[in-house]
């Protein structure tokens, strides 16, 4: 079972060389595509062209409409007390009692009555609350100890019982020196908060590992693993949260995270995945930093609305058992958590899914020491996330195979298959074709239909200025996420975050066509993106 959920490394055989190659192929043969209609008939360039930005039109009003929906209902999240609810759990049957008949009505407030009385009718079905755990996983390379007390600080601020958190920091051999002694302070000033505070170093150049995150996380799951074994502790009913040295949790994060493993039959089966909001820093990183730190804030906010395609993104939590059944997360790749999702659903051979959680963990927007190298820092972490594409192959052999081998069924598995490649095509293709195609048919083709050539991109911007209902939505629900602004600067700082947006053209096609065209076509030539590249944490004063 663990052999065939590792991703190949060295040569490959051709049917997953097929699939590596074919993200690229289909979003190279797009744009090529555009320009071979037009040259036949710029109508069907046209027409080509309109299906294409009618599709964006309609993904413009869903976006709206789930930008303002998720972020009510992450508003109404928050105010729920998870701590209490949780508590209630201990007592199903009074709880229940309690408050069957109470008027009332929070978030999720009948769907907490009903999980009451399923426990109340089947207690042994259910884990104690006061028995989960939580494991604290949060890795570091060379971060300062300006960025990573902050986050170590959060979980202290948890409202989640301190004598029931196992803090582990997980940090890179190669990070040096200087990463040793800021990891020894941080345990000798927070190791009287948990119930354990754990310094585990990732040794370098370990055979069969790629320079990245999932290597550092499986070394300490395997740690925490031996950790339980020796005190002769229990992991059934221990969750595991990964976080990077800059993630920050909200205060009800880890109770909410109980709650639903707690009240979950299938909780071994579930990954529980918080909105990832990068807003820690938003007030000190440059424009166009913020405008992909915010666009790929509601990117996280609309998917939380969308659980049937919800996947591992950064930070998540997982039942340590199912992790440990699972040999942890992959050594192989350096985008592990999106990956973990895929390892995770081929592993229970079909039976899992992804919950979302409404409560948010905060990330820094990315920021280097100048402007030019924090442009340059935003593109690098862009097409590791764009890496993903390589999911592609590892789920397409896994399709098209003998059905003896197929780890689920081929009906469940193709309608996923096709969102992922066509998400990774749509990253490489839109934005170029919406800024540039409008203009293809009448450069490809004077000689004819000079009607349509000439008016195609008037028609283009009109559609373009009607999608804009989806931009617009998402600035006036950003300046309600922003963080409060910082004493250092003035008020007419929300300005510029206003005027930011003109960026958004110039931002789509750096950050997001040519970092999706650039790890396609790394994946087309077998050049494999085999080390994490660290984005570096830099700290205003």
């Amino acid at each position: 079972m663990r052999k065939n959920l590792e991703i190949p490394r060295g040569k490959r055989t051709l049917k997953y060389r097929f699939f590596e190659i074919l993200p690229g192929l289909i979003s190279y043969l797009a744009i090529i595509l555009l320009f071979v209609l037009s040259v036949i008939d710029p109508v069907l360039g046209a027409i080509y062209l309109f299906i294409v930005i009618a599709s964006t039109l309609v993904k413009a009003v869903s976006v709206a409409y789930r930008t303002v929906q998720g972020y009510s209902v992450i508003k109404r999240a928050e105010k729920v007390d998870w701590r209490a609810r949780l508590e209630d759990l201990s007592d199903p049957h009074a709880a229940y009692e309690r408050l069957r008949d109470d008027n009332l009505k929070g978030y999720h407030f009948d769907e907490h009555i009903e999980n009451l009385k399923l426990m109340a009718a089947m207690p042994h079905e259910y884990p104690k609350p006061d028995k989960t755990l939580h494991v604290v996983i949060m890795t570091a390379y060379n971060e300062s100890i300006e960025v990573l007390r902050p986050s170590i600080q959060a979980v202290k601020d948890s409202t989640f019982p301190k004598d029931r958190i196992i803090m582990a920091l997980a940090y890179e051999e190669r990070g040096g020196e200087e990463m040793k002694k800021t990891a020894k302070t941080l345990r000798a000033e927070f190791k009287d908060t948990f119930k354990d505070f754990l310094l585990i170093e990732h040794p370098d150049n370990l055979p069969g590992e790629v320079v990245g995150k999932g290597p550092n996380l499986t070394y300490a799951g395997h740690k925490i693993a031996e950790y339980f074994e020796k005190r002769h502790m229990l992991v059934e009913n221990t969750i595991v949260t990964s976080l990077d040295s800059d993630n920050r949790v909200h205060p009800k994060y880890l109770d909410n995270v109980a709650y639903e493993f707690v009240t979950h039959p299938s909780r071994q089966r579930l990954s529980y995945q918080p909105v990832s909001l990068f807003m820690n820093n938003i007030w000190d990183a440059p424009a166009p930093t913020r405008v992909i730190a915010v666009s790929n804030s509601f990117f996280n906010v609309i998917s939380t609305m969308r659980p049937h395609v919800l996947r591992n993104f950064a930070s998540h939590s997982q039942p340590l058992q199912a992790l440990m059944a699972m040999d942890f997360w992959s050594k192989r790749t350096i985008v592990e958590d999106g990956h973990q999702y895929w390892r995770s659903l081929f592993f229970f051979g079909g039976d899992y899914s992804v919950l979302p959680i409404r409560i948010p963990i905060y990330q820094d927007a990315v920021l280097d020491e100048t402007f030019l190298k924090t442009v340059k820092a935003q593109f690098v972490q862009v097409r590791r996330w764009y890496y993903g594409a390589s999911d592609v192959a590892y789920v397409g052999v896994r399709l098209f195979c003998k059905e003896s081998e197929r780890p689920m069924p081929f009906t469940k598995l193709f309608p996923k298959f096709w969102r992922l490649l066509d998400g990774h095509v749509t990253l490489a293709i839109m934005a170029p074709l919406i800024t540039f195609g409008g203009w293809v048919p009448m450069i490809m083709n004077t000689s004819a239909h000079t009607m349509v050539g000439y008016n195609l991109p008037n028609i283009v911007s009109w559609i373009e200025t009607f999608a804009m209902v989806g931009l617009v939505a998402t600035v006036l629900v950003s300046f309600r996420m922003l963080p409060p602004r910082p004493a250092k600067y003035k008020k007419g700082k929300g300005i510029f975050m206003l005027l930011q947006w003109i960026l958004m053209p110039i931002t789509s096609i750096l950050y997001q066509s040519i970092a999706a065209y650039y790890a396609q076509t790394r994946l087309m030539l077998g050049t494999y993106m085999e080390k994490f590249d660290v984005t570096k944490k830099v700290i205003r004063k």
